[in-house]
């Protein structure tokens, strides 16, 4: 901006010269609210004048937007004759000065991505054209594809879905930095997204401005087979994590999702379970080591960061405290022989029993057989029903898992033939539902293209005392009334039940199982995705009685705003609670100090992010 110049006509009537080169809403937000405060410090009546003075900006304004071609970023000129005092002039525009700082949220997009490209190449000391092929605005010929190419449910790839206003790809971890630092002044949601597996969206959409920070180009994988460990980055995918340790050796794994496109930083971050989950725990129960950029854009290491930082990452949600930049990871040995099978039962035989008898198995039996319950609603021979399935991953061979549930599950019927044996990597294709696994190369885990054409809703409950059999039924009945949804019961015990619920902020450890309803569907309607997300809210609520209480618990990486959201606002700690006591438990309270101390202003902020302490009156 120019400064004015001042040359008085004569001594009642001085005359003003302002050259504005910046948005005219921005001057007009910053000159109301020095209207704003000037009127509590008195009620002359100068404001005639001043609002004249508005008056004839908007004009201006107007004009100057019917004929220049981006009225986004206009020059604006004007002269204002007024008896007004030059004390009381000082002082207005004074005012008007200090408040512009203020106003800055009103910038259009264009000035905001032009703010923000100027201040990345500055602090990376990199071209602007060079920059500008990794940030990306709506006008951008690549933004779409951008955008699109990791959301992966339907509902949050539509025309009416929020856009960012900006997406971020680094390359490197002074991007990262650059891009928090350079975010914070703008004062903009800001979204950090791995893979784009949460499941409402959150890591890349918000009812209110927000940025992208898109971390899929940071995807290396290190394995080091002679210390058993790997640094593995955030926007790396398991299926990589996966492919990596297997390129190195056969006999080596690693506990985590059986998705292969899930991004590791929101999977560790959120804690991060798969198939191996008996045997080995969790995944973050193999962090050695972790980098993140904090809010001052500092990169840190575990030592850096501190031992509280360090916890609350391991399981606490990484969007709230830093953008995790990866983790170093401790391998696990896997036989070289594992076996898979899949049984299934239905409701007019057998099922219900199974279903019963399974939850006083399934988390008790020995640790290296994972059993996963699927129970689906569906149509059999023109009769409604449902069926459930048992999928699972012994570590170990065919013969000694049949005879183990010939002992303790002889409700299953599992016979040799229903298992296949193969290698633990082949396990892992074979549970992303590929039915060659023995025959695949499991260079398909490179592949990050999925298809998100699927609508979908996902929930979740723990389950501490077993389900009484009438209560399995009533659930089946319930299932077919609904038609659509289903549930994945997924066994703990074993190594689970050992660690304590502190040793991370993931607290689950003693419940028996977890619970995910999920549901999809194909049509783009909004009467039939309000009919889906209602099968799923009724489900729920029905299953109130046989679920943990006080808190009712919920998995973090199962993400779900249907128990809550928080709207930054006055009552953030308050809303903040009410999710965060699900998803956290007692460690709840830890995190909330851990968050006040490395992000007191909350610039890492969600919908369903930790809070900070409300401050004192």
């Amino acid at each position: 901006m120019n400064t004015h110049s001042f040359r008085p006509k004569n001594k009642k009537s001085p005359r003003f010269y302002f050259i504005c080169h910046f948005s005219p809403n921005f001057f007009l937000n910053a000159l109301n609210i020095s209207i704003q405060i000037w009127f509590q410090l008195t009620n002359t009546n100068i404001f005639r004048n001043i609002f004249s003075l508005s008056s004839v900006i908007n004009k201006q304004v107007s004009t100057v937007q019917n004929t220049t071609r981006d009225p986004r970023r206009i020059s604006i000129s004007f002269h204002f004759i007024t008896t007004m005092p030059r004390t009381y002039l000082s002082v207005v525009f004074f005012l008007l000065f200090l408040s512009l700082p203020l106003s800055s949220l009103s910038q259009p997009s264009h000035s905001v991505y032009n703010s923000f490209l100027k201040c990345f190449s500055m602090r990376t000391r990199t071209p602007q054209a060079q920059i500008a092929k990794n940030v990306f605005s709506p006008t951008n010929p690549s933004y779409t594809s951008v955008l699109r190419a990791y959301i992966r449910n339907a509902r949050f790839n539509t025309s009416s879905t929020p856009k960012p206003t900006i997406i971020v790809t680094p390359r490197s971890y002074s991007h990262v930095s650059a891009a928090v630092l350079c975010s914070k002044p703008l004062n903009f949601v800001f979204k950090i997204r791995s893979g784009g597996h949460d499941y409402d969206g959150l890591s890349y959409v918000s009812d209110k401005p927000f940025f992208v920070l898109d971390m899929s180009n940071l995807r290396d994988v290190s394995v080091n087979i002679a210390d058993q460990t790997a640094w593995i980055s955030a926007g790396a995918t398991l299926g990589e994590v996966y492919y990596k340790i297997w390129e190195k050796s056969r006999v080596h794994g690693f506990p985590a999702g059986i998705c292969p496109t899930v991004g590791v930083g929101g999977h560790l971050s959120g804690g991060g379970y798969g198939n191996m989950v008996r045997k080995y725990g969790l995944s973050v129960d193999h962090l050695i080591d972790a980098k993140i950029v904090d809010v001052w854009g500092r990169v840190l290491d575990r030592r850096g960061m501190g031992e509280d930082l360090f916890w609350a990452i391991s399981g606490g949600g990484g969007g709230s405290y830093g953008v995790v930049l990866g983790y170093k990871i401790k391998l696990v040995p896997v036989p070289k022989t594992v076996t898979v099978f899949r049984v299934e039962q239905y409701m007019d035989s057998g099922a219900v029993d199974m279903v019963h008898k399974w939850q006083y198995v399934g988390p008790k039996t020995d640790r290296n057989l994972f059993m996963r319950m699927l129970i689906q609603p569906v149509t059999r021979k023109k009769v409604k029903t449902v069926r459930a399935s048992v999928v699972a991953l012994f570590l170990g061979r065919a013969d000694d898992v049949v005879s183990l549930l010939d002992k303790e599950l002889p409700e299953l019927a599992l016979k040799k033939e229903n298992c296949t044996e193969m290698t633990w990597m082949q396990s892992a294709l074979w549970w992303d539902n590929d039915k060659n696994a023995t025959e695949t190369d499991p260079k398909v885990f490179l592949d990050r293209n999925l298809d998100s054409s699927s609508f979908g809703k996902r929930k979740s409950d723990y389950v501490a005392r077993e389900i009484p059999r009438d209560g399995i039924e009533s659930l089946f009945k319930k299932m077919i009334e609904l038609g659509k949804i289903g549930l994945v019961f997924n066994p703990y015990g074993g190594r689970m039940a050992e660690i304590a619920e502190d040793a991370t902020p993931f607290p689950h450890r003693n419940m028996l199982y977890k619970i995910q309803y999920s549901v999809n569907w194909k049509e783009s309607s909004p009467e039939i995705e309000k009919g889906f997300l209602n099968q799923a809210k009724e489900l729920h609520s029905f299953m109130t009685r046989f679920v943990s209480m006080s808190p009712r618990s919920a998995y973090l990486n199962y993400r779900d705003v249907d128990i809550g959201v928080n709207d930054q606002g006055k009552d953030s700690y308050k809303e903040g609670e009410v999710y965060g006591r699900m998803y956290f438990g007692k460690n709840f309270d830890r995190l909330v100090k851990i968050k006040t101390k490395v992000d007191p202003g909350n610039f890492f902020r969600n919908e369903q992010s930790i809070p900070t302490l409300p401050r004192k009156s």
